[in-house]
């Protein structure tokens, strides 16, 4: 379909979408909160929930993890999300649900048990409707996160309603909590994404409702205005009248276009960075963001750029096209850092098991925050489906913002060297930077470790240096042989 929103594009810029005020937004790290606060919200809800999502399992519980088996049905709502969302439609008459998930991940409720029949009961309710996006060419994918309330309230980050994403922020060993459907348990998880409320969740449903249409659905409304808002409470929001930016990735798919803001985004907000980037993603796989840290790197007066990021990637695939990448741009980008101003490091416990990161958090100069679905890789700047908000400093009326962002970069960093904030401040003013402060943390609870490239065999080598599995269009899907890859611009040195 055609792009109903082509003159704004133009107007915000190549690396904006939209820009839109927000009366409130806030910061929610770990799934744990997450959850509990999108149940709230969502029993709030009076007209519509917009749940669009890169994996969806119904079998995964939100809230406190509790069922109520002595309380009767009708007048608490069930703790699991396929029941939850059939006793809301059931209870809530006036509110349609509309969930949106990429094709392919569907497979996975074949092996699901229960989840087959959540979704039956789903496509049956009248008022519940269940899509699958598979408006994408072959090989990309339906990625965003983004849930959207009357409205009124939105959310966009990294967070899927999925299995293996719940935990607390203290990242328990062995945490009973943090267990499967199936009973077996699993690691670590981190994670994080934003909470918004007012003009800048209207814009989001507007763009949910045209990846609806994409994705083949009946054309939606606009939900009608109404004062009660579905903010979770008990939440005291870090920003309030704060305006946001919007990014997206999609491929060109049918009528609608190719777009690449947030690659474009990702380039310009390096190259303003004055004294330090503070990132936290799943990979750093992707050329061009490497490129644009190379060259601010190389110029005089650098600024320190932290990553946080998983020891190895999730999966034999994953780490066969993202883990090499890493390395092999991790050193191309050090020949670049004369200063030593680049590192990046990665979480454990207190029992020193390994915490996955799967937050796609940016902090430039307590400036910029932005949080969103998009890796640093390529698949995130061309080919699949992504979303990032942020909200920049420098924009008209954000000038309070500075100090917010910098108590939460300041606590992520805490959280991560399992210091007080107060404490880690410190020890970042005594070292004047954050890799000095992170060296000098205690290493007996949790604590960040420097990444230390592993040596790679040819074949290793030229698999990452291709792309073959991360290639930036799809149309360089598996054509490794017909172009240059990692290093096709000469911007980066092939490392030795």
């Amino acid at each position: 379909m055609d792009n109903p929103d082509a003159k704004e594009e133009q107007a915000a810029g190549p690396s904006v979408w939209r820009y839109a005020r927000a009366a409130r937004a806030h910061v929610v790290v770990d799934a744990a909160d997450y959850f509990q606060l999108m149940r709230g919200a969502m029993l709030a809800a009076r007209q519509r929930i917009l749940l669009i999502g890169w994996d969806f399992d119904t079998r995964i519980l939100i809230g406190d993890g509790r069922r109520w088996w002595n309380l009767p049905r009708k007048r608490v709502a069930p703790a699991r999300l396929g029941a939850f969302v059939v006793w809301l439609a059931n209870r809530h008459k006036r509110v349609e649900i509309k969930v949106l998930k990429w094709n392919f991940g569907a497979v996975k409720a074949v092996f699901r048990g229960t989840m087959v029949f959540d979704l039956l009961r789903w496509w049956r309710h009248p008022r519940i409707g269940f899509k699958l996006d598979g408006a994408h060419p072959l090989g990309c994918s339906h990625h965003q996160k983004i849930v959207v309330i009357d409205d009124r309230f939105a959310v966009c980050g990294g967070i899927d309603m999925a299995g293996d994403r719940w935990d607390t922020s203290e990242h328990l060993e062995n945490d009973p909590r943090r267990r499967r459907p199936g009973g077996k348990l699993y690691g670590p998880w981190h994670d994080c994404t934003m909470l918004l409320e007012g003009e800048v969740a209207r814009v989001l449903g507007d763009y949910g409702r045209t990846r609806w249409e994409q994705a083949g659905g009946k054309p939606m409304a606009a939900c009608e205005p109404q004062e009660k808002t579905p903010w979770p409470e008990g939440i005291a929001a870090e920003f309030h009248d704060v305006e946001v930016g919007i990014a997206r990735t999609r491929s060109q798919y049918g009528n609608a276009a190719e777009v690449r803001e947030i690659e474009a985004l990702f380039v310009e907000q390096i190259a303003r960075a004055r004294r330090f980037i503070y990132a936290e993603n799943q990979y750093f796989a992707s050329r061009k963001v490497a490129e644009a840290m190379a060259m601010r790197l190389a110029q005089p007066d650098p600024p320190e750029i932290v990553l946080v990021m998983p020891e190895s990637s999730d999966g034999w695939l994953e780490q066969a096209a993202m883990d090499g990448a890493r390395i092999r741009l991790f050193r191309a980008v050090k020949d670049a850092d004369k200063a030593g101003r680049f590192s990046i490091w990665h979480p454990y416990n207190a029992a020193g098991t390994p915490i996955y990161v799967h937050s796609k958090l940016t902090i430039v100069d307590d400036e910029i925050l932005r949080v969103g679905s998009a890796n640093m890789n390529n698949r995130s700047m061309g080919l699949d489906s992504e979303c990032d908000v942020f909200i920049d400093c420098a924009r008209p009326g954000n000038g309070h913002c500075g100090e917010a962002i910098e108590r939460l970069r300041l606590r992520l960093l805490g959280e991560h060297c399992g210091m007080a904030v107060d404490a880690l401040a410190d020890l970042v003013r005594q070292h004047g930077s954050m890799a000095g402060a992170i060296d000098a943390a205690p290493q007996t609870g949790k604590r960040l470790r420097r990444f230390v490239p592993r040596e790679m065999g040819d074949a290793e080598k030229a698999l990452a240096d291709a792309e073959v599995l991360d290639p930036e269009r799809p149309e360089e899907m598996l054509a490794f042989y017909r172009r240059g890859g990692l290093f096709k611009s000469r911007i980066l040195r092939r490392p030795r």
